[in-house]
């Protein structure tokens, strides 16, 4: 039996729009109109945000609100360290992905020794830094945080020494960087990429499962080769965008797309992924309910969340 514990980070920092912190509200109303008692089930750990700095100015154009960023990474990755340290299971609800850095960091310093694999299913690839960016919007950095990449082959940006300092000190959170190898993650249902991660994928040949060939091999083939390929790592994180799932479902998050996975489709590679025994963490991101109508993405969000929960009780 893993032993579960639920934990909320309620940022949205790093985000283009306003709206994911309130995400996993969002997600807990769903569950009620779906008269679930999942949220009675477990005592949740708050993660203490920062978005009070989005009433600052943003000092780092390449980077937005790094310093705030840096300390919201911080707080997940002291809280994932301590939870894995411990041996607990931790599933994670959190608002913008930039604060899946904070998990993976937590997750290596708690078991240094142990390689760790990615699991990455999302519609990005998440593989900018501040000098490659066309946004600045840090949920599109971390696993760039934590490969310690910075793509200088890709320049398209100067980042401000202050920018680069905290850059530095993010890569760096734990003084375990980088925290895993380029060939320890596995993409699935990435569509969306720009030049510079397109250039890191091709030269480090990260695997990257298409929509398209999900369908065609079917869900359980496909988790797994993903699994698979993850074959010399001691210890799995997986890490679920609802951006994964195609746009005509629901607007309700910040960067939708379309060409994406199905709601029963997401349930099922989820599912079937989690029952792997090496399988020690699991994340859910971005639900943004102010861009939504209906609760729709929370909605289809708390169905993945549910079932995937329910498979890992049930498994072990």
């Amino acid at each position: 039996m893993r032993d579960i514990k639920l934990v909320e980070v309620r940022s949205e920092l790093a985000a283009g729009t306003r709206g994911a912190s309130m995400g996993i509200d969002a997600l807990k109303v769903a569950s009620l109109d779906k008269k679930s008692d999942f949220f009675t089930r477990f005592d949740p750990i708050n993660v203490k945000d920062a978005n009070n700095y989005l009433w600052r100015e943003n000092q780092h154009p390449f980077a937005n609100y790094i310093d705030g960023v840096y300390e919201v990474l911080q707080n997940v990755f002291q809280t994932i360290k301590s939870l894995r340290s411990q041996q607990k299971f931790p599933i994670i609800l959190a608002g913008d992905h930039s604060t899946a850095a904070g998990t993976i960091l937590g997750i290596k310093a708690a078991h240094p020794n142990k390689r760790l694999g990615v699991i990455w299913i999302d519609a990005h690839a998440d593989l900018h830094s501040p000098y490659t960016t066309p946004s600045g919007n840090m949920h599109g950095m971390p696993l760039a945080i934590c490969l310690g990449m910075d793509n200088l082959e890709q320049k398209q940006n100067d980042p401000l020494p202050g920018t680069v300092a905290y850059w530095k000190k993010i890569k760096n959170i734990g003084g375990m960087a980088p925290a895993i190898r380029p060939e320890d993650i596995v993409f699935i249902g990435v569509r969306d990429t720009e030049q510079p991660e397109d250039y890191l994928i091709e030269r480090y040949q990260i695997p990257s499962i298409s929509v398209e060939t999900l369908r065609k091999q079917g869900v359980s083939k496909t988790a797994a080769m993903a699994l698979e390929a993850l074959k010399d790592c001691e210890q799995v994180y997986i890490s679920f965008d609802v951006d994964s799932l195609d746009d005509s479902l629901s607007k309700g998050t910040g960067t939708p797309v379309p060409n994406g996975l199905t709601v029963e489709e997401a349930m099922r590679l989820n599912k079937a992924l989690i029952k792997d025994k090496r399988v020690c963490a699991w994340e859910i991101v971005e639900v943004n309910p102010t861009l939504d109508t209906e609760n729709a993405m929370a909605e289809n969000a708390f169905a993945v969340l549910e079932t995937t929960t329910h498979s890992l009780i049930t498994h072990f």
